[in-house]
């Protein structure tokens, strides 16, 4: 018996001894560390990528049609908003409606009549007009307010002051602005080098091209610092011609490197200091284009020079698409076609804007014009409008118009 409880005390010792060890050796537990949360990155996007998204995203809701209709600049004759120009403004959903003097009546009317074209629109709509001084100024035909007569850009040149040129704009554009207007097709880049050349004359800065650019790009500062989009015109430059678009088609002889040397300086200089719409002229370039097609319908022109060379990335708008340079010689089908291979975003003023949706659309089921270009053009469109916040509300406030002090500034000239 002693015997045993020897053995057993020895066990008992022995497995104390083992736990003892098994103890001093065993890993220590780890230590149990609660991780930070790890916050999703937020990422911050720039204006520019801003205004990107939202027209992408416009982009995506919209139909071929809806698209198409974004291409055109409309207009309508008359004072009256009436049922016949409410069905054609839902029908085609244009992307903008240009005023002419006789749209223009009272204050209240025309204010009221621009409204409710706006108000036919999901989209933001570009109301332009040619407001320019001297003879082109729509706004005169206003029958109750003292509407500022601007000089010609001619006179204003000849001041040299590129302070006075900054004022006329922002004059000019305060009032066009009072309506509801927030585009202008102004300024002229033309240069006035042909004393025969009657339809542009005085309308330009000056007959060279120092005085254009001088001159012309203040002016154009002054109508944004009013919220007006200017459109930069006649490119590639309607100053050496002596027939008048509105009735044929004027003839430029001159090279492209003629053309670097003068007209093209001034929309050069536009373009590098931000300019956001061209017009382009209904003028022929054999010497650079190798054929009679009006620029308005030139690949060449519009995307080799004015896109690619000269780095225009802004909105191209045709000038009017009825005048007699492009009606009398071509076709619906062919200027639609022509000229938005061509690269030009806008068509101004179709004579018949449903069936000019009907055709574009018919040139795109025949694959005669690709639906990449129509997105294109629609995108720097979206682009031009939501940038320049057309789509917030203005304020309208009739007591911009004749305001003594600027008249002064205009009896100054």
């Amino acid at each position: 018996m002693k015997k045993v409880i020897i053995i057993l005390a020895i066990i008992v010792v022995i497995l104390l001894t083992a736990l003892g060890l098994w103890y001093i050796t065993k890993p220590e537990p780890e230590e149990v560390v609660d991780e930070p949360e790890v916050q999703e990155e937020v990422k911050e996007y720039t204006e520019e990528e801003k205004l990107a998204l939202k027209v992408d995203e416009k982009m995506k809701d919209m139909t071929l049609r809806e698209k198409i209709g974004q291409m055109l600049i409309v207009s309508y004759s008359g004072t009256e908003y009436n049922d016949e120009l409410d069905t054609l403004l839902k029908d085609v959903k244009p992307g903008g409606f240009i005023l002419f003097s006789d749209n223009i009546s009272t204050y209240q009317n025309t204010t009221e009549y621009i409204k409710n074209v706006k108000n036919t629109a999901s989209i933001p709509m570009i109301i332009g007009i040619d407001q320019e001084g001297g003879r082109v100024q729509r706004i005169k035909a206003l029958a109750d307010a003292n509407v500022i007569t601007i000089p010609s850009m001619l006179e204003v040149g000849r001041t040299n002051d590129e302070e006075i040129s900054y004022k006329v704009g922002k004059i000019l554009a305060s009032e066009i602005a009072s309506f509801g207007v927030n585009l202008d097709f102004a300024p002229v880049l033309d240069v006035f080098s042909n004393p025969n050349n009657t339809v542009i004359g005085d309308r330009a800065f000056g007959v060279d091209y120092q005085s254009v650019v001088k001159m012309s790009l203040p002016f154009a500062h002054g109508m944004q610092e009013e919220n007006i989009i200017p459109v930069y015109k006649h490119f590639p430059g309607h100053g050496d011609t002596a027939a008048d678009s509105h009735v044929e088609l004027p003839v430029v002889n001159k090279t492209k490197e003629e053309l670097y040397q003068n007209e093209l300086i001034p929309f050069k200089n536009a373009i590098d200091d931000g300019a956001q719409a061209i017009m382009v002229a209904h003028i022929a370039l054999p010497n650079v284009t190798g054929n009679y097609l009006p620029a308005t319908l030139s690949k060449e022109v519009i995307t080799d020079i004015l896109r690619n060379e000269l780095k225009f990335d802004g909105v191209v708008i045709t000038d009017a698409i009825n005048m007699g340079a492009l009606a009398n010689n071509y076709n619906l089908e062919e200027i639609c076609e022509y000229s938005i291979n061509a690269g030009a975003d806008c068509l101004l003023m179709p004579k018949n804007p449903v069936e000019t949706v009907n055709t574009i659309e018919k040139l795109i089921n025949e694959n005669r014009i690709s639906e990449e270009k129509i997105n294109e053009a629609v995108t720097r469109i979206l682009k031009l409008k939501y940038k320049n916040k057309l789509d917030e509300e203005r304020t309208l406030d009739y007591n911009n118009i004749g305001k003594q002090e600027n008249i002064d500034v205009i009896n100054s000239i």
